[in-house]
């Protein structure tokens, strides 16, 4: 449980910093039309994309209240996997090591 949290908490470090530099750096809608210019740039956002909903489909399977769900979700599709850092981070000091609990939330 601690290294998970230490990976969690290196993952929320690592994503804000990336995206600190990405906003204060690059212009996000010229940056992203040269990405999506590119055939891999399509391939890599398919693939993010992918992962992003994925990932969001087991918060609303974990998350009893559909607002609260929605709302880390939509967070999720706007900020990545910051998002996704953050939502594992919270949980495993929520679920007090009990890894049911932290897989299946309210539904362990």
């Amino acid at each position: 449980m601690k290294v998970a949290k230490i990976l969690a908490f290196l993952g929320v470090m690592a994503m804000t910093a990336a995206l600190v530099f990405g906003f204060s750096r690059g212009d996000f809608f010229i940056d992203g039309g040269e990405i999506l210019a590119n055939p891999w740039g399509i391939v890599s956002m398919v693939d993010l994309y992918v992962g992003f909903t994925l990932f969001s489909m087991w918060i609303a399977y974990r998350e009893k209240n559909i607002a609260v769900a929605g709302i880390w979700i939509v967070l999720m599709m706007v900020l990545g996997f910051f998002t996704g850092a953050l939502y594992v981070l919270i949980q495993l000091f929520t679920c007090k090591g009990d890894m049911n609990r932290f897989f299946m939330g309210d539904r362990a």
